[in-house]
């Protein structure tokens, strides 16, 4: 099994992860795709006049603030335009690709946050009307039943809360947990960065290769978004998941490139 995580930024390269996913599945490899789409949610809610709003978490973790009025927009994005835009892409390609939610299903399944508490210009806050969570279980049955049968789930945010609530959980982890709960013989991860820097943004500080039993210590080098992305390799690496891999979408062949050694393997 190899589980795809493919970020949402609007410089990857979307027509090149589709022809990696193409050549995977006729060369008889089982996969899921996730994938995010934060950067047109952002777009969408200003264009709404919602604009997004981000808060720091008291262990220093950047999120998104997500009252009702953001999750609606968040699933508006996600689950409409950008979901279906991947499933179609895939269809067209030959991949009878099945679109779905972490909500469907209860795909991705957690606990609804009661509060967040965060920090505001040095003070310290608890958000209460506040609608994320982590994912804690993952629906294999729903998820093996369109494996056996020839589909490719493409799935994305949000998930279930236990209440049956949608939830935002962040993709990166929810991925991670995907991965962990096949045991996976790889998570590849892509993003708008060759993998994880030493010295953010500069590219040429790449860490190639992370031990498995250090993975905790590469942390220190996260910046913004990779926290989540780190966070979520040392826990799928955790639960057995065999390889994790950080790695370029904006290249030609990025799924192949990084199952072929480059980016950041931790193995």
């Amino acid at each position: 099994m190899l589980v795809i995580k493919v970020g949402g930024g609007k410089d990857l390269n979307i027509d090149a992860v589709v022809a990696d996913i193409v050549a995977l599945r006729a060369a008889g490899q089982e996969l899921i795709l996730v994938h995010g789409g934060a950067e047109t949610t952002n777009e969408v809610a200003e264009a709404l006049g919602h604009p997004p709003q981000f808060v720091t978490s008291e262990s220093g973790y950047v999120s998104r603030r997500t009252d009702r009025r953001t999750l609606e927009i968040f699933e508006m994005v996600y689950c409409g335009q950008l979901n279906k835009m991947w499933v179609e892409k895939l269809q067209t390609a030959g991949v009878n690709a099945v679109g779905l939610s972490g909500l469907d299903g209860r795909i991705f399944e957690g606990t609804r946050k009661e509060t967040i508490r965060v920090r505001v210009d040095g003070r310290r806050l608890v958000l209460r009307d506040d609608w994320t969570g982590t994912v804690e279980r993952i629906n294999t049955g729903l998820l093996r039943l369109l494996l056996d049968n020839g589909y490719l789930p493409v799935l994305t945010p949000p998930g279930a809360s236990d209440k049956g609530e949608a939830i935002n959980v962040d993709g990166d982890r929810a991925a991670a947990m995907v991965a962990a709960a096949f045991q996976a013989d790889a998570l590849v991860i892509l993003s708008n960065v060759p993998g994880l820097l030493r010295n953010f943004p500069d590219e040429s500080s790449l860490i190639r290769e992370i031990p498995r039993s250090k993975a905790d210590d590469f942390m220190q080098y996260a910046e913004g978004r990779m926290k989540k992305k780190v966070m979520g390799a040392i826990e799928a690496i955790a639960e057995g998941v065999q390889k994790v891999i950080f790695a370029d979408g904006r290249v030609e062949k990025p799924v192949a490139r990084a199952l072929a050694g480059e980016g950041t393997q931790i193995a």
